[in-house]
């Protein structure tokens, strides 16, 4: 019925050894908890930010061809310049379809499609992508410019545009790139090629860099091919994105609208009778200036 003092004492210290071993365990069991949950959401983060969004903004119509063979030519710019995880939205320039301007911050690039107008027009929806382009140079947001695209940012950016001076450029052309050009060994990497060859399909030009631009190619038949202003402005005149197929479409459909002669057509097909356009070295290009 009594206890003596060294027993009470040794009871008291079993009674505390147990709960101090169940709390040490809950403790260790709620940190471990809560390292894995700080793990889950990093992970979460590096998802999310890891996940680039882009659009493109067609200012085109799809030709019954490129719908059947390749469901428009979003698919053939997506395949050319997308990666997997990768959002791209299309936006339809042409029929008026923009953005709206508090949605431009979510993405992390642009590009800029040819087009069988003239970047130097007055049509509402060409202003438009000029009023588009100047919030995108302001917000300094990556933009290539292909083309029509190319043409339409020297126009904000104070160049003039117009005809071609040697007239339309239709079939697979060589460019000289510039040397010693920092910009391109970032993109190219060490080796930076001497020259590309693209396909042209146009017949209006670039006739004054604007004086922020860097120029980065000219060839025979045009002296503004490539330039970039900034971090943030990349522009092509050619077609990185076309291969042989979509030339050979083009050209026929033109052929058959009485818009150039059978001599004009028989020779730009014949450009690429034994070469092929650099296809790789441009989606490499292309892509480290939108992802880089």
């Amino acid at each position: 019925k009594h206890l003596t003092t060294e027993k009470k004492t040794k009871i008291s210290l079993g009674v505390f050894d147990r709960v101090l071993s169940v709390a040490l365990t809950t403790f260790s069991i709620l940190r471990i908890s809560l390292s894995l949950s700080v793990i889950s959401e990093k992970k979460k983060m590096v998802v999310v930010e890891q996940k680039k969004r882009f659009a493109l903004f067609l200012a085109t119509c799809d030709s019954e061809f490129v719908k059947k063979t390749y469901g428009g030519y979003f698919n053939v710019f997506v395949s050319t310049f997308g990666d997997d995880g990768e959002q791209w939205d299309l936006f339809r320039v042409i029929d008026g379809d923009f953005p709206d301007e508090k949605d431009l911050d979510k993405y992390d690039g642009f590009v800029i499609s040819g087009s069988p107008h003239d970047a130097f027009g007055d049509a509402d929806w060409i202003v438009k992508l000029c009023e588009v382009c100047q919030k995108l140079d302001d917000m300094k947001k990556k933009v290539l410019g292909i083309c029509f695209g190319h043409q339409i940012i020297t126009r904000v950016k104070g160049g003039k545009i117009g005809r071609a001076l040697k007239g339309a450029d239709m079939g697979l052309r060589s460019i000289t790139i510039a040397k010693d050009n920092e910009k391109l060994r970032r993109y190219f990497g060490d080796e930076v090629p001497a020259s590309l060859a693209i396909i042209k399909c146009h017949q209006d030009e670039v006739l004054e860099l604007p004086e922020s631009a860097t120029l980065l190619a000219s060839s025979e038949v045009c002296e503004v091919e490539m330039f970039s202003i900034g971090d943030h402005f990349f522009c092509i005149q050619g077609h990185p994105e076309y291969n042989k197929e979509i030339l050979f479409e083009i050209v026929d459909r033109v052929l058959n609208m009485k818009l150039m002669e059978q001599e004009f057509a028989d020779k730009a097909k014949s450009t690429m009778e034994t070469a092929q356009p650099d296809r790789i070295l441009w989606q490499k290009l292309c892509k480290n200036f939108l992802k880089g």
